[in-house]
């Protein structure tokens, strides 16, 4: 009886050794990443825009791509500020809809959009090189429409703010290289609906929403 408590004295006390040394070995690892690291990172994204009718009918598809990139800043304890700008830019024709019916006009039209962002959010635990995250954000995005044989008011060059939420996973590939995986979706109202195509389309009568949801992949440089 003796023995059996020895020996469970001695595992409990290798257990506690053990558990203390990991602790030990997690607190030094974050004590020594550095307080706040600076991290570029490459951006594609395909994002199915929420005024889903005017992009189909305007440009042959609602899933447009951006590219672009931006900065990671990233806090020693999970907390993350990330800054963004990417471009789209599309080719179709102009339409109109009348008696709820949409006629394309052979006229080509050129749409573009900048979204500059800004979001917060928390990475959690690693598991396995795999390190979820969660954030949401701001932006400013400019959207163009040109024509070349468009007249006076057709053409479209607006700014307006939107909000964003935005969910994934990061993965590291190196000790210098990871790849993160997100869904975003984003709101931009104030831009669309009041003229052209999208005016005459959608449930009371326009798609008012620039945004949209898109998956995003980020190829991000540094530790």
């Amino acid at each position: 009886m003796k023995a059996k408590v020895a020996i469970l004295a001695a595992l409990g006390l290798l257990a506690c050794t053990g558990s203390t040394q990991a602790q030990t070995r997690t607190a030094s690892t974050e004590n020594a990443a550095p307080a706040i690291a600076f991290r570029p990172f490459f951006l594609a994204t395909f994002q199915s825009f929420a005024a889903q009718e005017t992009f189909q009918q305007a440009f042959g598809s609602a899933t447009q791509p951006f590219f672009g990139g931006g900065l990671d800043l990233s806090f020693r304890h999970g907390i993350f500020v990330d800054l963004t700008a990417s471009r789209y830019s599309a080719t179709g024709q102009r339409a109109f809809v009348f008696d709820g019916q949409v006629y394309r006009l052979g006229i080509p039209l050129t749409a573009r959009e900048i979204p500059v962002e800004a979001s917060c959010g928390y990475r959690f635990a690693a598991w396995h090189r795999i390190r979820p995250y969660a954030g949401a954000g701001v932006g400013l995005y400019n959207y163009t429409e040109t024509s070349n044989f468009s007249t006076y008011g057709e053409n479209v060059d607006v700014r307006h703010a939107g909000y964003l939420v935005l969910g994934g996973a990061e993965v590291r590939v190196s000790s210098w290289v990871a790849v993160a995986v997100d869904v975003q979706w984003t709101h931009v109202p104030g831009i669309l609906g009041s003229r052209g195509l999208s005016q005459g389309i959608g449930s009371g009568g326009a798609e008012r929403d620039l945004g949209g949801i898109a998956p995003r992949v980020r190829v991000i440089i540094g530790q």
